[in-house]
């Protein structure tokens, strides 16, 4: 069985390759006939307008291909033709995904974030489905997309912004790597087996991650613009998991989609590591429960479990770390600190209160 793929479509005459929507071989979603290279490219890729042509809509051929969860999308055309992911076209969900663009022949503007490239064949560059950009094949040219899901990158949103619409050449690095990878995966797609195709999909997948690595290695360091809202929300997010025992560094950066060094790079300004800081907040919330009065009390064992800490004795040790003493001698403190401090509010209450009323008999004598 090959891999799960689809056979190469001529837009060119709607309804001329059979019915919209019948599926491919194994699983694949079947063959655009819309006739028009815009609408196959929302399909199989991500929403998009057509924004140059007046003598109707662009076609030529769309071949989609599935490696596990990474999908590519051959598109050739033989005239000029610009997609755009704009105003109109962002109000459609592209899915969490990035996509890799390689021209095969001809060159390819592309624009988004602010920033343009002229790729030309032989290079790559990387696309943010999720954003707006403009996609411009100034003539007869053949492109290919490969398609994969943002999460499996691990790849955070900083550093992903900053390499978009950048012309990447395969001259060392992963993109010496990457290219002829792309290209030779693209010849053998109609003939490779389904298990093979999810293997290679996978390996495109750590090779991406990896070029976004190389290019953001040297400006990794999250900005206070960018850093601010993401601490807020990691703090948000240890507050509500605290009770979770299993959490971790590693469990808040897949959470929030970055890795786990951009994470503590992240707390640097903060003065305190990830680890620290679900610490504290876990004491802070066990102090607060055993500080607590009377037969409703819960026990120090019972609290220590509720806020995530895996034994008594490591719940001992950081909390008289934290406050100086174990949890049962800052129970009997803080309880008795307690009464004594209600003791002395009520002896000066009645103080107050019988020289009001001595002073209110020495009025009266004076009348």
């Amino acid at each position: 069985m090959s891999a799960r793929h689809g056979t190469a479509v001529s837009t060119e005459a709607a309804g001329a390759a059979g019915v919209a929507g019948v599926a491919g071989p194994a699983g694949t979603p079947g063959p655009d006939v819309s006739g028009e290279v815009a609408d196959a490219v929302s399909r199989w890729l991500a929403p998009v307008v057509e924004t140059t042509r007046r003598d109707g809509p662009a076609t030529g051929h769309v071949t989609p291909h599935h490696f596990g969860y990474v999908r590519l999308v051959a598109c050739e055309t033989g005239a000029p033709l610009r997609l755009t992911r704009g105003r109109r076209s962002l109000a459609e969900d592209a899915g969490d995904a990035v996509a890799v663009l390689v021209p095969l022949d001809g060159t390819v503007r592309l624009a988004q974030d602010g920033r343009g490239a002229s790729v030309e064949s032989g290079q790559l560059a990387l696309i943010d489905l999720r954003r707006a950009f403009s996609v411009e094949q100034p003539g007869r040219s053949r492109v290919l997309f490969f398609r994969l899901p943002v999460h499996a990158l691990r790849v955070p949103a900083v550093p992903l912004r900053s390499v978009t619409a950048r012309a990447l050449a395969p001259a060392g690095g992963v993109a010496a790597l990457l290219a002829p990878f792309l290209l030779r995966l693209e010849a053998s797609a109609a003939r490779m087996p389904a298990a093979v195709g999810e293997r290679m999909g996978g390996i495109v997948t750590e090779m991406v991650a990896a070029l976004v690595d190389e290019l953001t290695e040297d400006a990794d360091t999250p900005t206070d613009t960018a850093r601010r809202p993401l601490v807020d929300e990691v703090r948000r997010y240890v507050d509500r998991h605290l009770g979770d025992p299993a959490l971790s560094a590693e469990r808040i950066a897949e959470a929030h989609l970055v890795s786990v060094r951009y994470l503590h790079q992240l707390f640097e300004a903060e003065g305190i590591t990830v680890g620290r800081l679900i610490q504290r907040r876990r004491v802070e919330q066990c102090a607060r429960e055993i500080s607590r009065r009377g037969r409703v009390s819960p026990s120090i064992s019972v609290v220590a479990a509720r806020w995530g800490f895996r034994s008594a004795a490591h719940f001992s040790r950081a909390f008289k770390a934290a406050y100086g003493h174990a949890p049962r001698q800052w129970r009997r403190r803080t309880v008795t600190e307690a009464e004594e401090r209600e003791t002395a509010g009520a002896e000066a209450a009645e103080a107050e209160a019988a020289g009001n009323e001595g002073a209110g008999a020495a009025f009266v004598e004076d009348v």
